[in-house]
């Protein structure tokens, strides 16, 4: 895991605890999981993409087609994931949920920056 992408994921995992660790302590626990819920289905869509296109090499074409399958893996796992928490966490604070979900996200483009 000492790819440089590994280490964008792993840092956009970091954010999202701290995140919902806030959260839980300053609104209620309720509220805090329901942030880590978002923010862990955008860390496990990067895992994905990370995961597709860790270590391509070769034509450009190539690696292209490699990013273009692994961006649509990503999007196809965070539906698939969303609804999922929609269907078995009906308890789940919808708002705390998506602002889960953006910062993780957010922390993921200043995790390219950093790393």
């Amino acid at each position: 895991m000492s790819k440089p992408i590994y280490k964008v994921v792993a840092l956009q995992a970091v954010i999202v605890i701290v995140l919902a660790i806030a959260v839980a302590a300053f609104a209620d626990e309720q509220k805090g999981f329901s942030s880590a819920l978002g923010g862990a289905i955008a860390v496990i869509g990067s895992l994905i993409y990370a995961m597709i296109v860790a270590g391509r090499t070769g034509e450009a074409a190539s690696v292209l087609k490699a990013h273009f399958r692994a961006e649509a893996a990503k999007i196809f796992i965070t539906v698939v994931l969303f609804i999922l928490v929609l269907l078995l966490f009906h308890s789940a604070s919808m708002m705390w949920l998506i602002a889960g979900f953006a910062m993780a996200t957010a922390a993921y483009w200043l995790a390219l920056l950093i790393v």
